[in-house]
């Protein structure tokens, strides 16, 4: 079977099941979940790997799923990703009323991707055609939220990362694969539709507990100790640290206060807060990091109160491999005009666990459009979902055909060109290290 002919015979599967994949990304979209309590979505990933026949892993970390396809030969992996979780927006109108979950970033489309993939590479067939496997893995809480949450989890013993790919990797579902890849859902502007390429700033974790003395706060004020205001003037510090961060690392730090004190009535002992520590290198993070923690140590000093600082590994910096880029490329350009599809190689100062991986092993992170709105808030909608679910499949599906045909050439040439910043083994060394040292 010649190469196009495989495709056409993917294509063709997926369109097939446009209806029932539509059907489970709007399902997904009102019933959200967040990080590692995403029990009801991973039990429609495995439902599809059921219903396909595949034999898949479940539970892995936490609530991810993974089902491996095999070729005629296993000659590469590839590994197709989508992830599970949801963020936190209470306002959104498919928010879950009782958690405050809502999909205002889209991984509902990303799991549908993954499962549209699944059914055009194993519902066709076509594997039998293909020199190398395929890894198809539904991942848990890319949104590093809940942080005091997921720290309780690690000191449980049930995970030693807060994200969900971290996690993939050190419960080893990740061993043996070559190179990795899904596309996001997004805002994509400037009348394109796709948008690939690009770097992401990579971020460690803060979880930050001022504790103070209770009182009387009309009858007794003095007798205590505020640890709200200490928070503050810990807040207000690294606001004063802003103009030392240097434009090019593109530094962004965003504390939020969670827990503010038990009554109004009685002075603040037990104040809570969060934050992420962003740039563009780890070695600019680190060093912003340093500033953040003598801001926040400053806030305690002032009013006598005492702060414990917990910093967590975020993640790293993501990269996108050109090669793999380019195969994307030209399979969306069989279902977009060129000029809707944009290779950038534009610095977003967001951040993705997907850095983690593109720090192992070849990876890309498109962009694709079918949402409106702002993300990560309210008015997020899918507006369009063939594009937001089909295409993206589709595009997926037929670059796993392009790296897997004729002896895994193109797989084997990107992974023999590809130079990678760590092993598995260094890398967790590298977040002990880093954190401890």
């Amino acid at each position: 079977m010649t190469k196009e002919e495989i495709k056409q015979k993917v294509s063709s599967a997926i369109d097939f099941h446009k209806d029932e994949l539509i059907a489970i990304g709007n399902d997904i979209f009102a019933h959200p979940e967040l990080g590692y309590k995403e029990f009801r979505t991973s039990e429609i990933v495995q439902t599809v790997f059921k219903k396909l026949g595949l034999s898949f892993e479940a539970g892995l970390a936490v609530t991810g799923v993974k089902a491996r396809l095999s070729g005629r030969n296993s000659l590469a992996n590839v590994c197709v990703m989508g992830e599970l979780d949801s963020v936190l927006c209470p306002g959104h109108p498919q928010a879950d009323p009782l958690t405050g979950a809502a999909h205002s970033c889209g991984h509902n489309a990303q799991v549908a991707m993954l499962l549209g993939v699944a059914f055009g590479l194993a519902g066709s067939g076509v594997m039998a055609e293909l020199d190398g496997d395929l890894s198809l893995v539904a991942v848990p809480a890319e949104e590093y939220v809940e942080i005091e949450y997921r720290n309780k989890l690690r000191n449980e013993g049930k995970i030693k990362f807060l994200g969900g790919k971290q996690e993939m990797i050190v419960v080893g579902a990740l061993d043996g694969v070559d190179m990795a890849m899904m596309i996001h859902l997004g805002i994509v502007r400037e009348g394109k539709k796709v948008t690939l390429g690009g770097s992401n700033n990579g971020f460690i974790g803060k979880f930050i507990k001022y504790t103070g003395k209770e009182a009387h706060a009309g009858g007794a004020p003095h007798d205590g100790i505020n640890a709200l205001n200490a928070a503050m003037l810990g807040l207000f510090g690294i606001h004063a640290q802003r103009e030392t961060f240097r434009d090019q690392d593109t530094i962004r730090v965003h504390p939020i206060i969670t827990k503010g004190g038990n009554l109004v009535n009685v002075i603040p002992c037990d104040v809570r807060a969060e934050t992420y520590v962003r740039g563009k290198t780890m070695e600019a993070v680190m060093d912003a990091s340093k500033k953040v923690d003598r801001a926040l140590k400053a806030g305690a000093m002032a009013v006598g109160a005492e702060v414990e600082i917990k910093t967590l590994p975020g993640y790293l910096p993501r990269t996108s491999d050109q090669a793999m880029d380019a195969l994307m490329k030209a399979n969306l350009s069989r279902f977009l005009k060129d000029d809707e599809i944009k290779v950038s190689d534009e610095h977003s100062t967001g951040s993705t666990d997907m850095g983690d991986i593109s720090a192992i092993m070849p990876a890309i992170h498109p962009h694709i459009g079918g949402a409106e709105g702002i993300g990560h808030s309210e008015n997020y909608q899918i507006v369009d979902p063939e594009l937001a679910y089909i295409t993206g499949a589709k595009a997926m599906a037929l670059t796993v055909v392009d790296l897997l045909y004729d002896g895994a050439a193109k797989a084997l040439e990107i992974k023999k060109n590809f130079k990678p910043l760590y092993t598995k083994e260094s890398y967790l060394k590298m977040w002990e290290e880093l954190l401890n040292g």
